[in-house]
């Protein structure tokens, strides 16, 4: 059977919940200003999914200014996709590609260009799923994680249309 689940902006009443998923999610855990300081400057990219009423994932993200991913040259603006995750019963549903979406949509009310996100070099679901979304792998990052594994900084261009 197929759940349903449902996207919606992060509130700071959220926030507890979030941090569980975190820590239960991944290693690299933030504190609860990081998360409340990205939802005050950048909300529309800050989302939960819930299912049955409980949040079960969320994509976290900020925006900057910075070197294009992509050799163009220049300052660039662009999302960076700082934390996803989606407890383990919320997986295979749709829900990590749904969020990713969802936050790209965000970040073009900011008007970025680009956005990219890092990833376990070992997280091939995740490496897969990014592929499908139209990301690439644009650099290797050696030691990234605190345990020195390497990460893979996966970007794609936003046109400025709105368009995928």
């Amino acid at each position: 059977m197929h759940q349903s689940f449902n996207l919606r902006k992060f509130k700071p009443d959220d926030l507890q919940k979030v941090l569980v998923i975190n820590r239960a999610c991944l290693p690299e855990n933030y504190t609860d200003f990081f998360f409340i300081e990205l939802h005050r400057r950048f909300p529309k990219t800050f989302l939960v999914a819930e299912v049955n009423g409980e949040i079960v994932g969320y994509a976290l993200c900020r925006i900057e200014i910075g070197l294009s991913h992509f050799g163009l040259g220049g300052l660039v603006k662009k999302g960076h996709m700082v934390s996803i995750a989606v407890l383990p019963q919320g997986r295979r549903k749709g829900i990590a590609q749904a969020l990713v979406n969802a936050a790209i949509e965000g970040m073009r009310f900011y008007k970025v260009n680009q956005c990219y996100l890092e990833v376990r070099v070992t997280n091939t679901v995740a490496t897969s799923l990014y592929k499908k979304l139209g990301f690439e792998i644009t650099k290797t990052i050696r030691g990234y994680y605190s345990d020195g594994e390497f990460a893979y900084e996966m970007s794609r261009e936003l046109n400025s249309k709105g368009n995928l």
